[in-house]
């Protein structure tokens, strides 16, 4: 029982970070990165499409995303929902291949980026400490319901506690990672 806690506990963390990566993925940072079309779907056919089921991303520059469609029929469709998305980037295409160009970040913008990434490392925090305080209170609940011992409840909140610092450590890591990829030249 009360392993499932901790295990319960561990598992939905790990999920927020999964989230939070996932996010920070989706943030472009100067250069081309395929996640950053992870979010778009396209109309094809009338049924929403990941970008990803419609043809191969490669990365032939540093700055620039090659979207090969397989279905030509469905290169108009692709270039609006790019256009229609928060990327801020007007597709150009050739008939076969759909190219992004990524422009080099000013100043600004990267500084306004890391806000953006800070700001999700505190959500995932705050997630991470909602977690933490939904196990402690099921641990509390347990411990009433002579289900487990104080020494139980002390030694399980200590656990919970160990794995909430690792988690937040591991937030802090993945924030430090991106705010560096952003703000290198």
């Amino acid at each position: 029982m009360a392993s499932d806690i901790i295990e319960s506990t561990k598992e939905r963390m790990n999920k927020t970070i999964t989230v939070l990566k996932t996010e920070l993925g989706g943030l472009r940072a100067g250069r081309a990165n395929p996640q950053v079309l992870d979010r778009i779907l396209v109309d094809y056919y009338g049924t929403p499409t990941p970008i990803q089921q419609l043809g191969n991303i490669s990365t032939p520059e540093p700055r620039m995303l090659l979207i090969a469609v397989w279905d030509s029929k469905a290169i108009p469709a692709v270039e609006k929902a790019i256009q229609k998305s928060d990327l801020g980037i007007n597709p150009s295409n050739d008939g076969k291949v759909i190219r992004l160009m990524f422009p080099e970040l000013n100043e600004e913008r990267r500084k306004d980026l890391v806000k953006v990434v800070k700001k999700y490392g505190e959500e995932s925090k705050i997630a991470i400490r909602a977690i933490r305080r939904d196990a402690n209170e099921q641990i509390k609940k347990d411990e009433k319901d002579k289900v487990i011992t104080e020494d139980d409840r002390k030694s399980l909140d200590d656990k919970v506690q160990k794995l909430t610092d690792e988690q937040i450590k591991e937030i802090e890591a993945v924030l430090a990672a991106k705010e560096k990829e952003i703000l290198s030249v």
